[in-house]
């Protein structure tokens, strides 16, 4: 700190504690440091659905800036950390249990107090059980997290008698590295419990929710969560439709993913090709330090250009400002990046990546996973019209998703046909001549109730069946303009003769 004297004052980072709120709603899986919150284990952290809504979730479950220990901070940071781009709610599963994963053999260290004050710089310590010799917590002293300095903060209670001098302190830590892939897929047993990426299917009967995107950053590029994502994205609890975002990885087990053809090769050697995903590669990289998977960065741009559509995802969110400094390829890494033109390479693979376009960093790419280009660099005749575009899968989701949520009331009413059929034909016409009006479909989509999908079988069994036919609007993916040069100007040279 440089010298002062007298009365100073500078103006500081603004803060936003407001946080904008978005219909649609991801689920996170990960990690988060809840051995630094006091009595973790009773408050239910683990293998638990948490709504979170703002930055007050660090003090809930917890948070680190080493982020690929505890992955969920990232999406801490990225939603309730940004500023004028804060975006909620979400929720998160945590898989991390401090009373399994943690050191088998607990640390001792020598404490030195100072005015009554000691610090331990610690993330992963578990606080419950630290102990400090000859010492009582309560009585003798209190123990609290500073997350902004990553320090555990020891106070002398008895202010006439500070603890002095040096003491000894033991505790144990979390061990980060022995959470598996396994956590993170989890199960669902027979008893009902469930863990990992089947807690989604606990969001509905809990809460009355569903996530319309789920995501496990930094986990997600392992292609068995990859496999565990797809599946339960695809008729969740029955009902719910919803899509995942995952990133590739920059390292595996034979080496770096670093450059645009190996990010290709690993995508297709992996099968990450599901019409229900989108992929992201590589990283983005903030000039303060942060380095972000692109799929956290891509969900909290998703939420807020749906807020701007009133919860209908009827635009994707390629070519969306995130705040970032360039691109991050792993740290012994050569590659400095690369412009537009290269970056649809990655496109017409089916990855969505980052490239800069008038003077700030855009995400770029608005495709699923399964696209795939062919030599006119149109969709090739493999890919169905679904897949194309990442509008296309979660528009006729939102629908299905709507139709399921607003008439699941009426399931075992009598089957009147002016009270319910009818009603259903004319208030489901209605909504998608409203999707139409706003631009999320084009044409003239439309609701049926045919014969040859209601026989008389299906009816005496009470199976009721109504077929919507629409086409969501595709976004200007290219825009392109012919310049041609003429010389009929030159006439203007020459007078003309009469």
């Amino acid at each position: 700190m440089a010298y002062s004297h007298g009365a100073n004052g500078e103006l500081g980072t603004s803060i936003v504690t407001s946080v904008p709120e978005s219909e649609t709603l991801p689920l996170y899986i990960g990690t988060t440091p809840i051995n630094l919150v006091r009595g973790y284990k009773d408050a239910k952290l683990t293998n638990k659905a948490i709504r979170l809504s703002d930055s007050s979730a660090k003090n809930l479950i917890g948070y680190s800036k080493n982020w690929n220990a505890f992955t969920l901070s990232a999406v801490i940071s990225a939603h309730f950390e940004n500023g004028a781009k804060n975006i909620g709610p979400i929720y998160i599963v945590n898989v991390l249990d401090p009373d399994v994963h943690r050191k088998k053999e607990s640390k001792t260290i020598e404490l030195s107090f100072a005015n009554g004050r000691a610090m331990i710089e610690s993330d992963t310590i578990i606080l419950d059980t630290l102990a400090i010799e000859d010492k009582t917590e309560g009585t003798d002293y209190s123990v609290s997290y500073n997350f902004l300095t990553g320090k555990v903060l020891i106070n002398s209670i008895d202010k006439e008698n500070k603890i002095t001098g040096v003491v000894s302190a033991t505790y144990y830590e979390v061990d980060t590295a022995a959470v598996t892939k396994e956590d993170i897929i989890g199960e669902e047993t027979e008893e009902g419990t469930y863990s990992g990426i089947q807690i989604a299917k606990t969001l509905y009967p809990n809460f009355d929710v569903y996530p319309s995107i789920i995501a496990a950053p930094y986990w997600s590029e392992k292609p068995a969560v990859y496999q565990a994502l797809d599946e339960i994205v695809q008729s969740l609890n029955g009902h719910w439709y919803a899509m995942h975002f995952s990133d590739l990885p920059l390292i595996d087990e034979k080496g770096k993913i670093d450059t645009i053809n190996k990010a290709i090769a690993w995508k297709e050697e992996n099968g990450y090709e599901s019409t229900f995903s989108k992929i992201f590669w590589p990283q983005a990289k903030k000039n303060s330090g942060e380095i972000y998977p692109l799929s956290i960065l891509a969900i909290c741009e998703q939420m807020r250009i749906d807020a701007i559509h009133e919860g209908v995802p009827m635009e994707t969110c390629s070519n969306k400002n995130i705040d970032v400094d360039t691109f991050y390829f792993g740290e012994e890494s050569k590659n400095e990046g690369y412009d537009q033109t290269k970056a649809n390479s990655l496109n017409e693979n089916g990855i969505t990546t980052m490239v800069r376009w008038g003077g700030e960093y855009v995400l770029w790419g608005p495709h699923t996973a399964a696209f795939k280009a062919g030599e006119d660099g149109n969709a090739d005749k493999n890919t169905d019209m679904l897949a194309i575009f990442d509008v296309n899968v979660r528009m006729q989701e939102y629908i299905l998703n709507t139709f399921q949520t607003k008439w699941g009331e009426r399931v075992d009413e009598p089957a009147i046909p002016q009270s319910l059929i009818d009603t259903i034909l004319d208030q489901e016409q209605e909504k998608l001549d409203t999707l139409a009006a706003i631009g999320a479909l084009v044409g003239e989509p439309k609701i049926e109730f045919l014969a040859s999908d209601n026989s008389s079988e299906n009816l005496k069994n009470g199976n009721f069946q109504w077929n919507f036919r629409d086409t969501p609007t595709p976004p200007a993916k290219s825009l392109k303009a012919v310049v041609s040069m003429t010389d009929e100007g030159y006439s203007t040279y020459v007078e003309t003769e009469v």
